[in-house]
C-alpha cells in the first residue's frame, strides 16, 4: 500500500520533544505505509531555511509559497518567489490563499498577494495549495478572476460546505481532507466528503497539526496520514488499499510527478 501525506510543515515538527530527526519521521511514515510527503512552506523564508534539510529525501516533495497569516513576517518579494518556485524539487506554489478568520484588518492585502502568486502558478505551470477560512466568496473569485483552473490546485485541509466544495470541483480543483474528519464535531464536514468523487480527493495530515483520533491532542506526523486514509475510505465505503492507490494517482495528476517507488 502507498499512502501521500499531501501536505505536512517538516519545518515545524518539534523534533526535541519527538526525540527524532527528520528521517526517523519518514521512517515511521514508511512503517505505516506513507510514503512519499509533500512539505509546505508558508515563508519564503522558512522555505529556504529548511530546504536543504528536507530536498535531500526521495520520499519529499516541496511548495513554497506566502502564507495569509505571514504576509507580515518578511518582506514580500514575488521575484524571489518566482526564483524559488523553479527548482525541480517543488512541484506546487504554496500555502497561500485568505484567512479571515485570524485576521480581517488586512483584507486586501491578502488578496492581492494571493492574486501575485495565482498569476505566477500560471506562469511556471504548477498547481496552487489553497488555505481558505472564513473567506468563501473572495477565495472563489480571486480563483476564477485570476484563471486559477489553468494552473490547478487544492484546497487544502478542507472544512467548508459543500457548495463551496462544487465551486472548487467545478474550477478543476481538488479536495484534500485532514485528521479533522474524525473529530467528533465533524459531521457537516463528513457529509461534504461522502459527496466529493473520489478521483478528487488527497488526504493530509497538516502536521504538526490536527492530529487524528486516536492522537487528538498531540504532535501531528506525517504517519498519523494512516488513520486518516483509513477513515475517509470508511466514508466511502471502499477499501483502503483502494483509496490509498486512488489518492496517490490523484496527488500524482495534480502535481504531475510520479511518486510510486
Amino acid at each position: 500500500m502507498f499512502i501521500v501525506d499531501s501536505h505536512c510543515h517538516l519545518d515545524a515538527l518539534d523534533y526535541e520533544n519527538l526525540h527524532e530527526n527528520i528521517g526517523d519521521v519518514i521512517a515511521k511514515a514508511r512503517a505505516q505505509d506513507v510514503k512519499h510527503l509533500l512539505a509546505v512552506g508558508v515563508t519564503l523564508g522558512r522555505f529556504e531555511k529548511a530546504y536543504d534539510s528536507l530536498s535531500q529525501f526521495d520520499e519529499i516533495s516541496l511548495a513554497c509559497g506566502i502564507h495569509p497569516l505571514d504576509i507580515e513576517d518578511e518582506k514580500i518579494d514575488f521575484s524571489r518567489l518566482r526564483r524559488l518556485v523553479q527548482d525541480k524539487k517543488v512541484i506546487a506554489l504554496g500555502e497561500m490563499g485568505l484567512d479571515y478568520y485570524y485576521s480581517e484588518v488586512n483584507k486586501n492585502e491578502q488578496c492581492q498577494i494571493f492574486a501575485e502568486q495565482i498569476q505566477i502558478a500560471n506562469e511556471v505551470n504548477k498547481p496552487i495549495i489553497v488555505h481558505t477560512r472564513q473567506a468563501r466568496a473572495d477565495t472563489l473569485a480571486l480563483l476564477k478572476e485570476n484563471y486559477a483552473e489553468h494552473c490547478g490546485g487544492v484546497i487544502h485541509c478542507f472544512t467548508e460546505n459543500w457548495e463551496m466544495a462544487r465551486a472548487a470541483l467545478d474550477l478543476g480543483f481538488y479536495i484534500s481532507i485532514s485528521g479533522i474528519i474524525t473529530f467528533k464535531n465533524a459531521d457537516d464536514l463528513r457529509e461534504v466528503v461522502r459527496k466529493v468523487p473520489l478521483d478528487r480527493l488527497l488526504v493530509e495530515t497538516d502536521s504538526p497539526y490536527l492530529a487524528p483520533v486516536p492522537y487528538r491532542g498531540k504532535q501531528n506526523q506525517p504517519a498519523y496520514s494512516r488513520q486518516v486514509c483509513e477513515y475517509v475510505a470508511m466514508l466511502k465505503g471502499v477499501k483502503v488499499e483502494d483509496f490509498a492507490q486512488i489518492t496517490t494517482q490523484n496527488f500524482e495528476r495534480l502535481f504531475k510527478v510520479t511518486v510510486q517507488l
